[in-house]
């Protein structure tokens, strides 16, 4: 491991614990700072509604951390948006965000439309689909953007456990992710979860920032962060275990080739190769083959937005 990335992990590396929330309270309401919380969602009525719920009570109602708690509905079929609306959160549909530039569906796609419909200075973003979900995901990865005036982004880390074996979660992490960070970026291979979902950034450092519209969004939301603004502006928090629903096997392939592409084309922003994933399912004659494509679409940074920027003036 580089010495860079040693003196990293012990100076930018920390624990939920170090940061108490009467001291970032206290830094909030120093500092002026606004914090949004954004939940993309799809299908997730089973766990979105307690998500919002804790955050609400914890952070809302007992001590005033969070300003706003927004969940960006990309297309749910089930009662995802009027659960999450009954807990507390104020629910908008992706589609509705700048309807003249069509949508198209991705994780990515929807964070990037959320910093439309938000305020905060600081946004952190929850994937919906956690279980037995604690504030303190929330406290541990805005804590530092609060209390440290020269971070710019902080991920969570923790424990996923995959079917009672601790620490077998996060398998595109080990097999796509990590090897590619350590091998074209080495300086970002002390990252625990590098493509979590629970993340928190400076409103001003994602509206610089492109982003993918599918499952490369936190890979390449590292990668270009890191050119930005640098490693030591990158930080990363322990909040424990996080618990949630897996994909299955071949969700997890086409989430890795999107990633990989996400990589490819900031290795080489050139020629490119076919940007298609073919994979096998038993049918009635044998393995059929079932070819998808490879998300390569990318939103441009925010502040090229003509709404985004009129917005700001208002």
């Amino acid at each position: 491991m580089l010495e860079e990335v040693e003196r990293w992990l012990a100076t930018r590396s920390w624990s939920v614990t170090d940061r108490p929330l009467h001291q970032i309270l206290a830094a909030k309401q120093r500092t002026g700072q606004s914090v949004s919380v954004v939940l993309p969602a799809l299908n997730e009525e089973e766990t979105v509604g307690d998500i919002v719920a804790v955050i609400r009570h914890d952070l809302v109602e007992q001590v005033p951390l969070v300003d706003e708690i927004v969940v960006v509905d990309s297309g749910s079929t089930d009662r995802t948006s009027a659960v999450a609306a009954a807990a507390g959160a104020r629910v908008v549909h992706r589609d509705g965000i700048l309807p003249r530039v069509p949508a198209v569906p991705g994780k990515g796609e929807v964070l990037w439309r959320s910093l439309l419909v938000t305020r905060g200075d600081v946004i952190c973003f929850i994937d919906a689909d956690l279980r037995e979900f604690s504030s303190d995901f929330v406290t541990g990865i805005v804590g530092p953007l609060l209390t440290e005036p020269d971070v710019q982004l902080v991920k969570a880390m923790y424990d996923r456990p995959l079917g009672g074996a601790a620490g077998q979660g996060g398998r595109v992490t080990e097999l796509m992710a990590r090897p590619l960070l350590n091998m074209h970026w080495p300086r970002l291979a002390g990252f625990v979860q590098p493509l979590g979902g629970e993340y928190a950034a400076r409103r001003s450092l994602l509206e610089q920032l492109p982003f993918p519209v599918g499952y490369g969004v936190e890979l390449g939301m590292l990668v270009d962060a890191l050119h930005l603004v640098g490693l030591d502006a990158l930080a990363q928090v322990d909040v424990g275990v996080r618990k949630h629903r897996h994909q299955d096997g071949q969700a997890l392939g086409r989430m890795a080739a999107a990633i990989y592409r996400t990589a490819q084309l900031r290795l080489a922003r050139g020629h490119l190769v076919r940007p298609l994933l073919t994979q096998f399912e038993r049918g009635e004659e044998g393995f059929e083959p079932r070819t998808y494509s490879v998300d390569t679409e990318e939103r441009p940074p925010m502040t090229e937005i003509a709404e985004y920027a009129a917005r700001k003036v208002a």
